[in-house]
């Protein structure tokens, strides 16, 4: 065999268009429109038997999107991040964060005057 007679030539397989025959014809499909509130459009493909969602998330935003151009759903609202101490605020009233203050206070100096190390 000389010059490469004896090689296989050819592609990788599902390389290119010449595979298309030997795998078939692709399912039939449906293209839904969905429309966020940031004017961002989305169009997803859904198999022609199955139901497309009401609600999509939009892929550039992430907030939801919906069929309607003209009225697509508000965007979702986030709870901030709350500290410790705003959710003990939520719990306690100021008079009653200002009577747990008080007695740590005294505990605290009743402490040192019993000798303790209170750092």
């Amino acid at each position: 065999m000389a010059n490469g007679e004896g090689a296989i030539r050819g592609s990788r397989m599902g390389g290119g268009p010449g595979f298309e025959v030997e795998r078939g014809d692709s399912a039939p499909r449906l293209r839904v429109a969905y429309y966020c509130s940031n004017a961002h459009v989305t169009r997803p493909a859904f198999a022609m038997d199955a139901e497309p969602p009401q609600i999509w998330d939009c892929p550039r935003c992430g907030n939801p999107a919906g069929t309607d151009a003209q009225n697509p759903p508000p965007p979702e609202r986030t709870v901030p991040y709350k500290t410790h101490l705003g959710y003990a605020k939520e719990r306690r009233s100021d008079a009653d964060a200002a009577a747990l203050l008080a007695e740590a206070v005294a505990d605290l100096r009743a402490r040192r005057e019993r000798g303790e190390q209170v750092y």
